[in-house]
């Protein structure tokens, strides 16, 4: 039995970055899901949501802030929040002015996680780009942010 195969358009070099984007992507994310999981017991978007928080004024988003900025809709942000909210490492906050708004802030243990695993995901990221020239970081950077339509991901120090 023979097999039908038909003939592709040529994958044009926006498609090639898009495809490429995508599994660096989940390489990066299945790798730091191993090991934030295995020395810390987080996802990988668990440290993203802790991150953001940890870097948001005061410790807290609004949550449809927070689910903009992750990528996420509103109720997935919820579904992400629970787990860690049972567990102690965010909590959250209802705004005193308006009962329609929630926050979600991070808590002090929230905060020693996240400082505790920093230096893995970073030790992993570094790993996964030690092919990559570090002069090329910054570009990188800048072109996933122009991608994402999101303001740049502070380096510095949280508040």
């Amino acid at each position: 039995m023979s097999e039908l195969r038909t003939s592709l358009p040529d994958t044009g070099p926006a498609l090639a970055l898009a495809l490429s984007l995508a599994r660096a992507q989940a390489t990066m994310v299945r790798r730091l899901d191993q090991v934030l999981g295995a020395y810390h017991g987080i996802s990988f978007g668990d440290f993203m949501l802790l991150n953001s928080l940890a870097r948001a004024p005061g410790g807290r988003m609004r949550r449809v802030d927070l689910a903009e900025r992750q990528g996420l809709t509103a109720s997935g942000v919820t579904r992400t929040l629970l787990p860690l909210e049972k567990i102690g490492l965010i909590e959250r906050q209802q705004d005193p002015r308006d009962a329609r708004v929630a926050y979600a802030a991070i808590t002090a243990s929230g905060r020693e996680l996240l400082q505790h695993a920093t230096p893995a995901a970073e030790l992993c990221s570094q790993d996964l780009l030690r092919n990559c020239p570090s002069e090329q970081y910054a570009s990188l950077t800048e072109a996933m942010t122009i991608i994402s339509g999101l303001p740049s991901i502070s380096l510095g120090s949280a508040s």
